[in-house]
């Protein structure tokens, strides 16, 4: 109906200038009154030496801010993963957008599966000297740990999860 809307999208790794010129593109839309669509595919900021000389840190903090303190609606769409504080810059659920909706083969976590349950399992198996385990032992493991990350990043938990927070109340006038 002619109504203006901001929207920011994502495909991948956030960068620095992605990072700045999204905080500014909120700003902007925040003094105008504009409404804000998220479409989201990310796996988060970029990490590194180059990364950090070119101010990531600084420039995902911007993100961060300028998308917590706007005063204007935030729609959220997961179209793929979502995952570590790319998520929180890209209006996650920890920021309580408006409202958000996952694609039925979307993910969402502070890390993707893989990586998740990888470093679960690193963790465990440094610690096999103290805690001596089988092989068989150990895939079973990491059998369990996949299997919690598979259903913890699963669209349809993260969307029962909306209801069991508080997040979605119907009583809620803002919406």
């Amino acid at each position: 109906e002619g109504f203006p809307v901001g929207v920011i999208a994502n495909n991948g790794v956030l960068f620095s200038e992605a990072c700045l010129k999204a905080a500014h593109f909120i700003e902007l839309c925040d003094q105008r009154g504009h409404p804000i669509l998220f479409l989201q595919n990310t796996t988060g900021f970029m990490v590194g030496r180059e990364a950090e000389l070119g101010g990531i840190a600084k420039h995902s903090a911007k993100l961060v801010y300028a998308m917590s303190n706007t005063r204007v609606p935030r729609l959220t769409v997961v179209t793929g993963g979502s995952y570590g504080a790319g998520n929180y810059g890209m209006s996650g659920r920890g920021f309580r957008p408006h409202f958000m909706f996952m694609w039925p083969n979307a993910r969402l976590g502070g890390m993707a599966p893989d990586v998740g349950a990888g470093v679960l399992m690193d963790l465990r198996r440094a610690s096999i000297s103290r805690n001596p385990a089988t092989e068989e032992e150990l895939a079973a493991h990491e059998a369990k740990v996949r299997a919690m990350f598979a259903e913890k990043s699963d669209p349809y938990f993260c969307t029962a999860r909306l209801f069991d927070d508080g997040i979605i109340d119907p009583r809620d006038t803002r919406r």
